[in-house]
């Protein structure tokens, strides 16, 4: 039975070329996890099935062993998942927990995730879980660098999962670390080599999990500070430079904010600059909310509000984190706290 109140968590699974999407997702399928899941990719054969027993073929899906399933995605994206979910229901497909989908090498997971969240019944029947992509250890930095499809499947992630560690050294792999960190300060970063494969906390947990949300929010939290990007008020704001035009950036306001103003604003700016703002992560205070709510956003789309019962730690102030491309962070924070200041009236005026 699906989790969270009937909702499939869904995953997308990208990476560059030859950065170890493959190796994961076979990885993935064999982890006690990770049983029932069902795969949409482009060609199944592609990720060598047979160590994982094929217990039968089905049209376009085989079904493993172990209860999972893999198909090929023959039409568009939004037909192939409500074949899927049809299938089960209808019996054709057995049981399935949790849906990965296997993007080619150089997709923009962006239009995925939106498709996710604005179709209607696929709204109602999922809930996007992660944006996973491969990062190669041995030439993912020169990778990002040189390729632009390369570079926004890394800053739009929610996990980065460094593939063929096994194959650097460990100063390599620490200052890559530290380099996707500054890149994508929110995303949380896992070793395809380590002791610990944490295939949950891969495809399941997250802000749209309910027993794992407030995890994720002290963790964006904590990653934001650690990369310096705390802003406490004018002056005292650090931008990190990726590349020629991408920039990590983060806001603290104090003090309530107005939730019907920030939402006019932030409208605007996705409706004019959508394409531009890679994600969008944060915590905001609201008048007459007993905790904060949860903002999380893909380019022109922002995931449903969540609302935290709780605090994530002692600073009850609101805070942003963006990730922009071809926006100068000061231009976009000046008019956040303009419009927000024009709202509360001249009450506001003094407002850091």
């Amino acid at each position: 039975m699906a989790r969270n109140g009937g909702k499939f968590p869904l995953s997308v699974l990208t990476g560059f070329l030859g950065s170890g999407k493959t190796t994961l997702l076979r990885r993935l399928l064999s982890e006690p996890e990770t049983v029932k899941t069902a795969v949409l990719i482009n060609e199944f054969g592609e990720i060598g099935l047979d160590h994982l027993l094929v217990r039968s073929v089905i049209g376009d899906a085989v079904i493993l062993q172990n209860g999972c399933i893999c198909c090929t995605l023959r039409t568009d994206l939004q037909q192939g998942l409500r074949d899927l979910i049809d299938g089960r229901a209808d019996g054709k497909f057995p049981d399935f927990d949790r849906v990965v989908i296997e993007t080619t090498g150089l997709a923009d997971p962006a239009p995925i995730a939106q498709t996710l969240l604005l179709d209607p019944m696929l709204r109602h029947q999922t809930r996007l879980a992660n944006i996973v992509t491969t990062v190669d250890g041995i030439h993912g930095a020169a990778q990002i660098k040189k390729h632009p499809e390369c570079l926004r499947q890394t800053a739009i992630a929610d996990r980065l999962m460094i593939t063929k560690t096994d194959l650097i050294s460990l100063e390599t792999l620490a200052v890559l670390k530290r380099d996707l960190q500054r890149l994508n300060p929110t995303a949380k970063l896992f070793d395809v080599n380590s002791d610990i494969f944490d295939a949950a906390g891969l495809l399941t947990e997250g802000v749209s999990d309910p027993e794992s949300k407030l995890r994720e929010v002290q963790h964006w939290l904590g990653s934001s500070a650690e990369t310096h990007l705390h802003h406490h008020g004018p002056g005292e704001k650090h931008s990190v430079i990726h590349s020629e035009d991408i920039k990590s950036f983060s806001v603290r306001l104090e003090g309530d904010i107005d939730w019907s103003a920030f939402g006019v604003w932030l409208t605007a700016l996705l409706h004019r600059h959508g394409d531009r703002v890679l994600r969008v992560k944060g915590l905001l205070r609201v008048a007459d909310a007993r905790g904060p709510i949860v903002l999380h956003g893909v380019q022109h789309v922002i995931h449903p509000p969540i609302h935290l019962e709780e605090w994530p730690d002692l600073d009850h102030s609101s805070r942003l984190i963006f990730v922009l491309q071809g926006i100068e962070p000061a231009v976009l924070e000046e008019s956040l706290i303009k419009f927000l200041r024009a709202a509360a009236g001249p009450a506001a005026g003094g407002r850091n």
